[in-house]
């Protein structure tokens, strides 16, 4: 595990990166010019996306650490195979949710460490809230953070009147399960609908981008399952925050620990719920 001032060097670069991103995020939400196209995956790409990840890039480089983006994946496996510190990064987690003009979209940064993440930044910047983890330092949620491009933070600012999570228990005689709001499988659906045999009562709540995971540590829901294609740069940051709080994110196939940096970075199906 890092030392505790290389932590707080690292993690300082990381919360700063996603403030900036995130002003240079709502730009282009509240211009309404998104300069939608498609990447070669067919999903759509719009200019905040590109902004957002060179913005990251940018502020990340002071660490000297490897990144891995969304928006820069085509790094050869024969290069990052031998990658045991690295940032993961998607600068807009929740495009389709930007583009609907929902305000479920974030910007997510992890610190992978020997294939797990051990810090971890979820912000979302419509809302002016940031989500932050950290390995054995807990969970922590801090409202009304503006985004701003020369934003500056330390450490001990971020945690200075932030709110532990979890926050809240979930009602006992009911399970909360969050899903996607847009992208919900048939597979998900069907697991959604053998939870209702086993539970009284469940109530079901749709969120976009890793908000969901959020919604886990904050105390808000008690499982996500996700079985449907998700990417190591969709999870990483709110994994971290997820654990720290008291969850496990595990494959629905073996029930391991999701990894970091695979050939294939295309999630396992998995499932978010409390240890």
């Amino acid at each position: 595990m890092l030392k505790d001032e290389s932590m707080k060097m690292l993690f300082t670069a990381a919360v700063n990166a996603a403030i900036r991103a995130g002003a240079k995020i709502m730009e282009v939400y509240e211009s309404g010019d998104l300069h939608i196209k498609a990447k070669s995956d067919l999903t759509p790409l719009t200019h905040a996306d590109t902004l957002a990840h060179d913005e990251i890039k940018l502020n990340l480089a002071v660490t000297r650490i490897p990144v891995i983006s969304e928006e820069g994946r085509s790094i050869a496996y024969d290069e990052r195979s031998s990658w045991d510190l690295f940032w993961m990064v998607d600068p807009l987690d929740g495009t389709d949710e930007f583009i609907n003009r929902t305000r479920d979209f974030t910007v997510n940064i992890a610190l992978i460490q020997n294939g797990y993440p051990t810090t971890g930044i979820v912000y979302a910047p419509a809302y002016k809230r940031i989500y932050f983890a950290a390995k054995e330092r807990g969970s922590y949620r801090k409202e009304n953070i503006n985004p701003d491009i020369n934003a500056h933070f330390t450490y001990e600012e971020m945690i200075e009147n932030s709110t532990k999570l979890p926050i809240l228990n979930t009602n006992s005689n009911h399970l909360t399960v969050v899903t996607s709001r847009l992208h919900i499988s048939p597979d998900t659906s069907d697991y959604v609908n053998e939870l209702r045999k086993k539970y009284s009562a469940i109530n079901v709540i749709r969120r976009g981008s890793s908000l969901k995971m959020c919604m886990l540590a904050v105390g808000k829901a008690d499982i996500y399952p996700r079985l449907d294609t998700t990417w190591e740069w969709d999870t990483a940051a709110s994994q971290i925050i997820a654990e720290e709080a008291g969850f496990t994110v595990c494959s629905v196939e073996d029930e391991t620990r999701l990894s970091y940096n695979k050939e294939n970075m295309q999630n396992p199906w998995f499932v978010c719920k409390k240890q």
